[in-house]
């Protein structure tokens, strides 16, 4: 890996704007407020230092270049030159000239010339690797007001590749908070460790870098990621167009909720149920907490306060958890809970086989061919995630391609 360091005038930056990429997948979003990035203006028209910036060469032709360190700047500057804000209306005089409320476009010549030749130093990074430069931007945003996921966003690893996948389900389309500074990718995160640990534990930061740290080779076609990918999808069932209620705290009790009754109850089918008895527990929550402390529901008080005070500890979640699951077989007496056998024993598996004569019988990509005793299915005619009981009675012979194409549906 080689390095050397080579002033840019603003004005040559802004030319090549287009080889360079502000946004590595390591990066956070923009973050700057306009007061900032007026700073920063405010700084370079009056001839001050301002950090370097560095940046991770890729290409050689054309020359391109990914930024490590110095993409807030960078936005700032570009954004200034496009007109996008202005100096901030009580800027004092520069050199005796007023610039106050003034936009690039507006200053004067002196002040453009002096702009667009200001030398910002960039350090050009060649030949790293993908840790190297990953290690390097962790190094340099040391001590800066980076987020926690922030910083495990440019972690390396198979976890975090999951996480980011995680983060494209449509179930984040219909929440109710923003994907501010990755707060996406944060419970994304956290759903995951929940996953992991089979039930409410702990999710603060420090488990979350363990996470990471640990399971860099995590298998994204895992048992545990593939009921993560379910939950998510029966999740945008229930919720399937934006719904405001849809806080932080909330997403990650309806997880862990709904994770234990995918588990061990019969609930699909009942997805608008769960939509309506959620809709109206937070409209009670917001009735509840209108009224005075004598006129409140005592059992609502303590909720509210499990969801104000330490919302990522492991007590909390757990009786949030406990709390929600009571109320809600208290709405719905009817659920079933599901066989809890659910894979057929051989002796089950022989007498379906002779009864049906080794034909497939769901006949979804074949016309009832006749199976080998080594290659076929037991499939429940009425699904056991929808309460079919593991028997004979409720078994038949499925070909692979049709029991995989069934499964499909």
């Amino acid at each position: 890996m080689d390095i050397y360091k080579k002033p840019y005038p603003l004005a040559t930056l802004y030319s090549i704007k287009n080889r360079i990429n502000t946004r590595s997948d390591y990066q956070r979003p923009p973050v700057w407020t306009t007061a900032q990035k007026q700073l920063l203006i405010d700084t370079i028209l009056r001839g001050y230092d301002i950090p370097k910036v560095y940046w991770d060469k890729v290409s050689n032709k054309p020359e391109q270049y990914d930024v490590i360190d110095g993409q807030q700047r960078l936005l700032a500057v570009w954004g200034f030159q496009e007109g996008k804000f202005a100096m901030p209306k009580d800027s004092e005089p520069i050199n005796g000239v007023p610039v106050a409320g003034l936009k690039y476009k507006d200053l004067p010549d002196d002040l453009h010339i002096q702009f667009d030749s200001y030398p910002l130093d960039v350090i050009v990074v060649l030949g790293a690797d993908e840790e190297d430069v990953r290690d390097m931007f962790l190094r340099l945003q040391n001590g800066t007001t980076l987020k926690a996921q922030e910083k495990r966003n440019a972690m390396r690893g198979k976890m975090r590749d999951f996480v980011k996948q995680l983060v494209e389900h449509p179930f984040f389309d219909v929440v109710g908070f923003r994907n501010t500074r990755y707060s996406y990718d944060h419970v994304a995160a956290q759903i995951t460790l929940l996953e992991l640990g089979g039930g409410p534990c702990n999710v603060k930061d420090h488990d979350l870098n363990s996470m990471y740290k640990n399971l860099t080779d995590f298998d994204a076609s895992s048992s545990c990621a593939k009921k993560i990918k379910r939950v998510l999808d029966f999740l945008f069932k229930v919720f399937p167009e934006k719904t405001p209620e849809l806080e932080r705290y909330n997403v990650i009790s309806l997880y862990t909720l709904v994770s234990h009754l995918l588990e061990r109850y019969v609930i699909m089918g009942r997805e608008k149920d769960l939509s309506t008895w959620f809709l109206e527990f937070e409209q009670y929550k917001r009735d509840q907490f209108n009224l005075s402390e004598d006129e409140s529901d005592p059992e609502m008080i303590s909720y509210h306060d499990r969801i104000s005070h330490s919302t990522d500890s492991k007590d909390s979640i757990e009786s949030r958890h406990n709390f929600l699951l009571r109320k809600f077989f208290e709405s719905f007496p009817d659920i079933e809970l599901k066989d809890e056998q659910r894979e057929f024993a051989y002796e089950q598996r022989l007498a379906i086989f002779r009864r049906d004569k080794g034909l497939c019988q769901l006949k979804i990509k074949c016309e009832g061919k006749k199976c080998e005793w080594d290659n076929w299915n037991a499939d429940h005619i009425i699904p056991w995630s929808k309460g079919g009981k593991t028997t004979v009675a409720n078994g038949q012979v499925a070909c692979p391609e049709c029991n995989s194409a069934k499964g499909a549906e």
